[in-house]
């Protein structure tokens, strides 16, 4: 018995080995086209960063070198270094660079906090409150008690007569002193 042209394509060996591990990934143009876009606005936020933020942020030369003269460029030239950013950290694992950038912009958002905690412990004190005082000596017991009750009056006597906050400044830039010394 001949075997028909049907039956030759059943005998291919290694044709009954099913390989999960061989799946093909497909990605659609538009989502490399994402990808891209993406890195290349990380690369706008690293050439936005001052010289002591690079410096906390894990970069090759290339790059680090590529992002410094991105931020010495005007106009078009400039465009064209930042797409040339982007295409350098697509063959990078950012990863690391997006964690340090995080980490950056997590950092500036605690102090923003703590600076309007203390405005407003500041604020508190002015406004008559003699218990924010003792929360200030609470919180951090070196504090001169004497030295912050002057600064609070005087701080009452400014707003009653509508002069400058100098006292008031004064308080902020204390408990800002205070609060950096603890940390």
């Amino acid at each position: 018995m001949t075997k028909q042209p049907e039956d030759w394509l059943d005998d291919v060996p290694g044709d009954d080995i099913e390989d999960e591990d061989d799946e093909i990934i497909w990605v659609s143009k538009s989502e490399i086209k994402r990808d891209a876009e993406e890195l290349k606005h990380l690369g706008v936020e690293l050439v936005k960063l001052g010289k002591n933020a690079l410096d906390k942020i894990p970069l090759d030369a290339d790059l680090r070198a590529a992002i410094e003269l991105a931020q010495r460029i005007k106009m078009e030239g400039r465009r064209r270094q930042l797409q040339l950013i982007g295409k350098m950290l697509r063959q990078r694992d950012v990863d690391p660079i997006r964690q340090a950038l995080d980490k950056l912009k997590n950092r500036h958002n605690q102090q923003v906090v703590v600076f309007h905690k203390l405005e407003q412990l500041r604020d508190r004190m002015v406004d008559g409150n003699d218990e924010a005082i003792e929360e200030v000596i609470n919180l951090w017991p070196d504090a001169d008690r004497q030295q912050l009750r002057s600064l609070v009056r005087n701080a009452r006597k400014e707003k009653a007569g509508n002069k400058p906050p100098k006292s008031s400044r004064q308080i902020f830039q204390y408990l800002r002193e205070l609060a950096e010394n603890e940390a």
